[in-house]
């Protein structure tokens, strides 16, 4: 099988010869980014170099799959919010919000996604990187998700009461932020993207408890997964465990979990038949600092544990060694000799 046929066939809950291991969250390394010219924050926003650093990842890392771009901020940005582009060991982050006020939400009026702020960038790196590595290797777009996004033109701070106080404002910009998920997705689709991947952190139990999940956040995911043209993976930050139930009815594909959620085998049996399980190697504190023998234990306990494909379980720190996520790639391989 292809890289892009195992990956796909591991989606799909079906027998694959060896569990994928890739990164369905950020891969740019410091170290990745020095050996192919590619620094942060300009790989931001040139498509040449932004998917220089994303084949990077797969060729000299080893990762099988190509992930990009390397920010939850892109679709933010497009819509309207403020964006700190960050420097070369630090993410973009948002710093501005346009919706703040329920009066402003109402003067809303979508952009024109496909031409707006660096997503032309994205798109154009997108068909760069599926002409340089071929059919066969899987490209892995990654968005921040409609959660994530509403939360980002309307403020967290904003999202949170409305969430208590005013719940007809809360659902209008969950509305506005699913539909422009769904274009931007979309949109990378229609570019190469053979698999979708949202985080939505502000999604976590740590934000946002089980019960609002289900009632207000999930039927926005679930809406998302139906109409993206690709398969979806969901990965939510922090220890979901109390929400992997809600989490694998949202008809996504895969689950991408942190090492906080330290029963895979549960997480599985709950989700069976629903989604598969991604992770959960912990980016902070094994593969950032940890060093080969950590990545290597954490790998296999992973794969021992179950996971039906090896990933960090959140996005990959920038200074994080290459070895390391080498050592990552290594663990899988030797799991099966």
């Amino acid at each position: 099988m292809t890289l892009k046929e195992n990956l796909l066939k591991a989606l799909n809950g079906e027998k694959v010869e060896k569990v994928p291991v890739l990164s369905v969250t950020q891969t740019g390394v410091v170290e990745l980014m020095d050996l192919v010219d590619a620094p942060w924050p300009e790989s931001h926003t040139n498509a040449e170099k932004m998917a220089d650093l994303a084949i990077a990842a797969h060729e000299l890392a080893g990762l099988e799959a190509v992930r990009l771009p390397y920010c939850l901020t892109v679709l933010a940005e497009a819509m309207g919010c403020d964006i700190n582009m960050g420097t070369k060991n630090r993410q973009p982050s948002v710093i501005g919000h346009p919706f703040d006020k329920p009066e402003k939400l109402e003067e809303f009026e979508m952009p024109d996604l496909a031409n707006a702020g660096r997503i032309p960038a994205v798109i154009e790196a997108i068909k760069i990187s599926r002409e340089k590595v071929g059919p066969d290797v899987p490209i892995i777009a990654g968005m921040e998700g409609p959660i994530t996004l509403a939360s980002d033109i309307v403020s967290v701070k904003s999202f949170m009461k409305w969430s208590i106080k005013k719940p007809d404002d809360l659902e209008k910009s969950l509305v506005i932020a699913t539909e422009a998920s769904i274009i931007y997705a979309n949109l990378m689709v229609d570019a190469g993207a053979d698999v979708i991947c949202i985080a939505d952190p502000v999604a976590s139990p740590d934000l946002m408890s089980p019960q609002d999940f289900k009632e207000k956040l999930m039927k926005h995911i679930v809406e998302f997964a139906e109409k993206v043209n690709a398969p979806v993976i969901l990965h939510v930050c922090g220890n979901v465990t109390p929400i992997i139930e809600y989490m694998a009815d949202c008809k996504c594909k895969g689950l991408s979990v942190e090492e906080k959620v330290t029963d895979i085998a549960n997480a599985k049996q709950i989700a069976s038949g629903k989604a598969i399980i991604i992770g959960n190697v912990s980016s902070p504190f094994v593969l950032l600092s940890g060093d080969e023998e950590k990545v290597t234990e954490a790998s296999l306990n992973a794969l021992n544990d179950g996971v039906d494909i090896l990933a960090p379980g959140c996005g990959i720190a920038p200074m994080t060694p290459l070895d390391n996520i080498k050592a990552m790639v290594a663990a899988r391989d030797k799991f099966y000799e």
